[in-house]
């Protein structure tokens, strides 16, 4: 088989996999996409299908190309059948775009861990390189959904991670606690791990306008925008306005809990069980006009992760968009969303439902300490942890990877957490 060339134009062409997000859903991916095409690029895209994502499209001059969604059961032989039918589905893909021109670098983007044998067929066919973009802790992420238990499923996903880490030239991790990761257990060369962070589009994320009826005729609205995992603690909220409507006897606080999962179709039920259905909204996955709306208008955003192996090293992408929009942050004290939120969240318990109700009231009782904390947090997102301070630290990986010196789409300062990592002692695996 001939090495297919560069298609016309001779820009190095990127592949990107994403398997647990559609995409330009998954907002990393698509500000990924979106700088390396602004810097000469020639970017191709192969996901699952979801709201927005056809088979076959081009956005924003990104290619693409989606296969039919398989939605899981909740068990873990479920996901191995998922993760089964999405390997063979985007190698299809892959081999199909590969036709119009080789790819000098492949993205995979995790969970889960098992992109690594399609990138070391490209390198042997075509010296493609490969680039894991690392955004979860796989075997943490299964400890924290499943428990101890399982071991064997356990040591196969630490050995899929091993393989990940050693066929990948470089990794871009996440923060400074997943490269860790990659330094100990990845066995990777510090030269070769980058941390840059999910930071917000702070040009895109920002507070207009409020639109009062989404209060539902309260005077105070909060939020939660993510995923719906039974690791995302989103039952936790639920529990809190139990607390605060029912025993607290607070009528004067709408819930709206944006995105959609697992825990979603429990979620209702148990919103119904407890008559909460007047206060707690579910509407589900909402396009991004409506999460403008929504985070224009709350008092609060809500981070309800909860202490287990996954999130205390996990940076939330949801904390940082919070923060964009000048709202509070009410969260667990977990290691990494205080690295993230600082001075912007009011820190509880890890897993105490009552005092992180208390703690909604207390902030929404005090308008002060929230406006104090909302510029601290919008502050914090525009002066370090904005996309604009993460993009350069990325491209600079795929210019030195293709030998292209592009020019950058904006001067990028250095991350201080970067600058912070150097001087300091290495943070331990959690």
């Amino acid at each position: 088989m001939t090495t297919p060339r560069r298609p016309h134009g001779g820009r190095p062409r990127v592949l990107v996999i994403v398997q647990n997000l559609s995409v330009p859903f998954d907002r990393r991916v698509w500000l990924e996409c979106q700088t390396l095409c602004a810097s000469g690029y020639d970017v191709t895209v192969v996901c699952p299908t979801g709201e927005g994502t056809e088979a076959e499209q081009t956005v924003d001059g990104v290619r693409i190309v989606a296969y039919r969604a398989f939605a899981p059961g909740g068990s873990a032989l479920s996901y191995a059948a998922e993760y089964g039918w999405s390997f063979l589905a985007t190698s299809w893909l892959a081999l199909r775009e590969r036709r119009a021109g080789r790819f000098d670098v492949v993205q995979a983007c995790n969970p889960p861990d098992i992109f690594w044998a399609l990138a070391r067929w490209l390198r042997f066919r075509d010296g493609t390189r490969f680039v894991f973009d690392h955004h979860d802790l796989c075997p943490e992420l299964f400890r924290s959904r499943f428990g101890a238990g399982k071991r064997p499923l356990l040591r196969g996903l630490l050995f899929l991670e091993r393989q990940t880490f050693s066929a990948a030239d470089r990794v871009i991790s996440t923060n400074e606690s997943y490269a860790e990761v990659a330094l100990t257990r990845g066995g990777k060369a510090a030269e070769h791990v980058t941390v840059v962070r999910t930071g917000p589009d702070v040009d895109r994320l920002k507070r207009r306008a409020p639109s009062p009826e989404l209060r539902h005729g309260r005077p105070h609205l909060v939020a939660y925008l993510g995923v719906m995992g039974p690791q995302d603690g989103v039952e936790l909220i639920v529990e809190a306005a139990d607390v605060i409507v029912n025993r607290m006897g607070r009528r004067d606080v709408s819930f709206c809990l944006m995105g959609s999962g697992d825990a979603r179709p429990q979620l209702l039920a148990e919103r119904d069980r407890r008559g909460l259905r007047d206060y707690v909204d579910l509407p589900g996955r909402v396009s991004d006009e409506v999460v403008t709306e929504v985070l224009s208008t709350a008092d609060l955003g809500l981070c309800p992760d909860p202490l287990n192996p996954l999130n205390d090293v996990s940076t939330m992408n949801k904390t940082m968009e919070y923060m964009a929009f000048e709202l509070p942050v009410v969260a667990f004290d977990l290691r990494e969303t205080r690295i993230s939120a600082q001075d912007a969240a009011r820190y509880v318990t890890p897993n105490v439902v009552e005092e992180y109700a208390r703690a909604i009231i207390e902030l929404l009782d005090d308008p002060d300490a929230r406006a104090e904390m909302g510029r601290l947090g919008r502050q914090r997102v525009e002066e370090q942890l904005g996309w604009s301070h993460q993009q350069g630290a990325y491209q600079a990986v795929f210019d030195e990877l293709t030998g292209v010196h592009s020019a950058p789409v904006r001067p990028v300062p250095a991350p201080a957490a970067e600058a912070a990592r150097a001087s300091q002692p290495a943070t331990s695996e959690a």
